[in-house]
């Protein structure tokens, strides 16, 4: 069940937010500097995956990362179909290629490791495929905010996890989650809506809280049954991400969620 529209941002035990799509405007980049880490952070692939439980983990999140690109991609290709002009629907098709370039990184990458990709993606269909089902947007512009907050709120996640990452797999995440560039053309666009029809400013920011209550509990629900995955999380595997830091973390997405929401002209 969803945590209730009005309720703050608050991080699910030992919670996991999903990659949906690029981060626009990279809020929580400083976190995600590894300058000064030790341990796994200074370490390469195959000196950190040498620890059966840390490679578990970094397997299960690039399974997670690439479904989730996967799922971006075809989501952005229906979501094409609610464009009001044909150069609304050309920018969407360039987010889905963009999305699908990164999903073909991820899965690269599991093969090199010599994983199977859709084994590891596996796991996290199932969660993912109900989040989109449930947060299926009506139109053009519940799909804009889904696209440039909601997913957003996933990709500061995964930066915050990257500065514990080993060297090699640090560079791979930062890389898919690159702004492209889109969050401008979100925010273009909602801004104009709203001070077009003001009344949409009111529909769209309880469509925003929402999409953060169904991505935290779709979360929850999956990293229960991930322990390597958990275990990185909140200690144990990853340098300093002890509970406190955990804490901290899931402070610093919510002021990054409340400058995006800003920055559509809504309120958090």
């Amino acid at each position: 069940m969803a945590a209730p529209a009005d309720q703050p941002f608050r991080p699910p035990q030992g919670g996991l937010s999903f990659r949906f799509m690029e981060t626009p405007d990279h809020a929580t980049d400083t976190p995600a500097d590894s300058s000064g880490a030790t341990g796994i952070a200074t370490q390469d692939w195959a000196t950190a995956a040498a620890d059966p439980q840390y490679r578990a983990a970094v397997v299960d999140l690039l399974g997670a990362l690439a479904y989730g690109e996967l799922a971006a991609f075809e989501r952005l290709a229906d979501d094409a179909k609610l464009a009001p002009t044909l150069g609304d629907k050309a920018e969407l098709a360039k987010m889905a290629a963009a999305e699908f370039h990164h999903f073909e990184q991820l899965t690269e990458r599991l093969t090199a490791v010599d994983e199977e990709p859709t084994a590891a993606m596996e796991p996290f269909a199932k969660a993912l495929d109900d989040f989109h089902r449930q947060t299926a947007p009506s139109d053009w512009l519940e799909g804009l905010v889904k696209a440039y907050v909601g997913d957003s709120i996933a990709s500061d996640f995964y930066r915050e996890v990257a500065a514990r990452l080993d060297t090699d797999t640090r560079s791979l995440v930062l890389s898919v989650l690159d702004d492209t560039g889109h969050g401008n053309f979100a925010v273009e666009k909602v801004r104009a809506a709203i001070e077009a029809e003001p009344r949409l400013g009111g529909r769209l920011a309880l469509w925003a809280r929402r999409l953060m209550g169904e991505a935290l509990s779709q979360a929850q629900r999956v990293v229960a049954d991930r322990d390597a995955l958990s275990t990185m999380l909140v200690g144990g595997v990853a340098d300093g991400f002890d509970l406190a830091e955990v804490g901290r973390m899931f402070s610093r997405i919510t002021e990054a969620h409340t400058k995006r929401m800003a920055a559509l002209g809504l309120a958090a």
